[in-house]
């Protein structure tokens, strides 16, 4: 049982759902069929997102189709893969990243081979700028939080989105799941939590790069929809803990042509228990967090560890490095909405009598690429809802069915990890021919 104290912790800490489970290795991958299948008619544009000077990758650019609501996000190595429906050929992308200037591109102008998309440094000049700035880096956090049922959407709605949780061993890709997600978002000012549905997921699993152990995730798209902290401002900013936090002022940047207010916030010396620290990127003129990126201050690696370890060998200490996080926020009709989140783990694990310990990075994300109003009334039974305490790799189909995925936006993966991809589709395809 957790002491008062860690408990008091534990309430600070919004992805507490994220669990790390231990398991032996006699676990099998479960597996379910899924009946459902889209057929959509869709044409396949991709490329790599480059800042024009360096030419390094931009990671996490966001392209969005105009007037629309279809999007996708690059991956680590800049690359994108923004799938549209046939019916939608004449439109233009925006692609926009924090602190470059957005470029609008029309769909003609991608070429079939791939398509190499330079964005520049947007230079901030106050005088340009017609805004008062702020003296008081807390007050501005504090007057945008509460501005959140005026900027932000206020009609529910439901969103098509793509999750990912990969298991890296140092730097070799151990495990892969992925899934379509609906989610039912509850609108901002309104208490009631966002609810999730599986429409379709797969995995793949080399349990031979795990120790002797197998590692699982508990939570799944919740630990990333949890990440939306103008919906779930209690988690980190609630009215009590803004007194444990400094707020200072950083070197202002723009996005979409906006002047953006960068706020550095930090947990006060004297506070002991692990807090977070990051940087807030919020809208200048109407005082919208439009990004957001922080990490755990992991002040007592005990603590941390008995925050986000469930089960563990009894050989073995488990103890998190990193607690990270990130989320995007995007812009429809005036109104903003979440579009993309990420929380990125690793941790240590040094077993009794063994010289080397073991490095993990487990990396869970999840991006919005279609929305639409949702009119449906009331959000599915609780029956037909993803559990808060999901396995997402033991409810993957386990890439029974690769057809399907054609025709969604996803986060493109890492080559590594397509490569993964391949081969375990390759071995399927092995097994069905001895079977036949």
């Amino acid at each position: 049982m957790l002491g008062n104290a860690l408990k008091k912790t534990a309430m600070k800490h919004f992805l507490s759902p994220i669990i790390i489970l231990f398991l032996l290795m006699g676990s099998r991958m479960g597996a379910q069929e899924a009946q459902q299948d889209r057929d959509l008619d869709f044409r396949s544009y991709q490329g790599v997102v480059r800042d024009s000077d360096s030419r390094e990758f931009l990671v996490f650019a966001t392209l969005t189709l105009e007037n629309q609501n279809i999007s996708t996000v690059t991956n680590a190595e800049g690359e994108f893969l923004l799938k549209i429906p046939d019916s939608l050929a004449e439109g233009t992308v925006q692609v926009s990243f924090l602190g470059y200037r957005s470029r609008s591109i029309p769909l003609n102008q991608f070429k079939e081979n791939g398509t190499e998309i330079f964005l520049d440094v947007s230079v901030t000049s106050l005088q340009e700028v017609n805004v008062v700035v702020p003296r008081d880096a807390r007050a501005l956090v504090e007057e945008t939080i509460s501005k959140r049922g005026e900027n932000y959407m206020q009609d529910p709605l439901e969103m098509t989105a793509f999750y990912r949780e990969t298991i890296r061993k140092r730097r070799q890709n151990v495990s892969l799941s992925e899934a379509v997600i609906t989610v039912y978002k509850a609108p901002y000012s309104s208490p009631r939590h966002d609810v999730a549905e599986l429409y379709k997921a797969r995995k793949s699993t080399d349990y031979s790069k795990l120790d002797t152990v197998a590692l699982k995730l508990q939570g799944g798209p919740y630990n990333t929809l949890y990440v939306d902290i103008m919906k779930y401002p209690d988690y980190i900013f609630a009215e009590d803990y803004f007194k444990d936090y400094n707020f200072t002022f950083d070197r202002n940047t723009r996005i979409n042509d906006r002047l953006i207010f960068v706020i550095n916030f930090r947990q006060k010396d004297e506070i002991t228990e692990p807090l977070y620290t990051g940087k807030l990127y919020i809208d200048a003129e109407r005082k919208i967090l439009t990004s957001a990126i922080f990490s755990l201050n992991i002040t007592d690696p005990k603590v941390a560890s008995q925050l986000f370890v469930r089960k563990k060998p009894a050989n073995a200490n488990v103890y998190p490095t990193e607690v990270s996080y990130r989320v995007d926020y995007r812009e429809k009709d005036g109104k903003w909405y979440y579009g993309y989140s990420n929380a990125i783990l690793e941790f240590k694990i040094d077993w009794d009598k063994k010289l080397f310990n073991s490095v993990y990075n487990l990396t869970c994300e999840m991006a919005v690429t279609d929305w639409v109003p949702y009119s449906g009334g009331k959000a599915p039974k609780s029956k037909e809802r993803i559990r808060s305490s999901i396995i997402l790799s033991d409810a993957a189909d386990g890439f029974s069915d690769p057809e399907f995925w054609g025709a969604y936006n996803i986060i493109e993966p890492d080559k590594s990890i397509e490569s993964a991809i391949r081969k375990i589709q390759r071995q399927i395809r092995r097994e069905d021919r001895k079977s036949d």
